[in-house]
């Protein structure tokens, strides 16, 4: 019988450490593959590079520490994609946001609070398993649309959001790298932009499991029945566009353009970031924040 569960891998040298989390995670429902230093968690994520939904990573390690495992990681194209949750006993700002701009999705403290922990990695599984969906989707979107130039499109669901962005993809050079870039741009314009979903709000739904839920109602709102979040797109000899334009009042964006340790323990707020240093070479926001292009430079021969 095959096991649907996702696997995560947990790597720490503390012995104590890892029955803890595998005493919680079990718990819970995932299948854990334990190792106990960076030498071990590297060879068992190239053994099987499609098999985890998230690494629970300790950085402070002998030998190779988990900082190296995660560069490692993020220069595999495989294993880019997998979330990395980095465990630290105490790290300063600076420490926190090296690990966040080398790909580290979240941070948690120790010792570790049972529901944070779970909450991260729950968050965090999810959003290893709608990346693989998205770049599913761009593996059977059709290789013609690299031949599109320019085009406006309207859309106003996360479902719609989602099938439009893999389709866009695949009019840059490299469409597995720029679909993640370009939902989360387009996710954002949908929930915080046209539904007024605030940071804070968000940070509760996830904690309690109902963000899509809280999505879903406030799509069917009468007030928000007929806004569409707009994205035009241009492919030009040097570079291709994407202008993306939602109907809400903006947001403070100047606070979520760079990473910040400050929300490094958040269980989410680095999607725009994360576009920024992962699938664009340019992310400017416009006005109050409702208007964002994003650029990627094609380099010539």
């Amino acid at each position: 019988m095959t096991d649907n569960r996702a696997k995560i891998l947990v790597v720490d040298d503390e012995p104590m450490n890892i029955r803890l989390i595998a005493g919680i995670l079990k718990e819970e429902g995932y299948r854990l593959i334990i190792a106990n230093n960076g030498e071990d968690a590297w060879a068992l994520l190239q053994e099987t590079p499609d098999d985890f939904a998230t690494v629970l990573l300790d950085r402070m390690m002998p030998g190779i520490d988990g900082m190296e495992v995660l560069l490692r990681m993020k220069k595999n194209p495989e294993l880019k994609i997998v979330p990395v949750i980095f465990q630290t006993a105490k790290a300063s700002d600076e420490e926190i946001l090296e690990g966040l701009k080398a790909g580290a999705f979240y941070y948690l403290t120790k010792p570790f609070d049972k529901d944070t922990l779970v909450a991260v990695v729950k968050t965090s599984v999810q959003d290893c398993m709608h990346y693989k969906s998205l770049k599913s989707n761009v593996d059977e979107t059709m290789d013609a649309l690299n031949l599109l130039t320019t085009g406006s499109f309207e859309f106003r669901t996360l479902d719609e959001a989602k099938s439009l962005s893999a389709l866009l993809a695949y009019m840059c050079p490299e469409p597995k790298k720029s679909v993640l870039g370009l939902w989360e741009l387009m996710l954002n314009g949908v929930e915080h932009g046209n539904l007024g979903i605030t940071y804070d709000e968000k940070s509760e739904l996830n904690d309690a499991n109902t963000w899509h839920v809280e999505v879903e109602r406030r799509l069917n709102l009468p007030e928000n029945i007929d806004k569409k979040v707009t994205i035009q797109c241009e492919k030009q000899k040097d570079k291709i566009s994407f202008l993306v334009t939602d109907g809400g009042e903006g947001f403070n964006w100047q606070e979520y353009v760079e990473l910040s340790p400050d929300r490094a323990f958040d269980n989410h707020g680095r999607g725009i970031a994360m576009a920024g240093m992962q699938s664009f070479d340019t992310i400017e926001y416009r006005g109050n924040g409702n208007e964002v292009e994003a650029t990627i430079i094609i380099e010539r021969p």
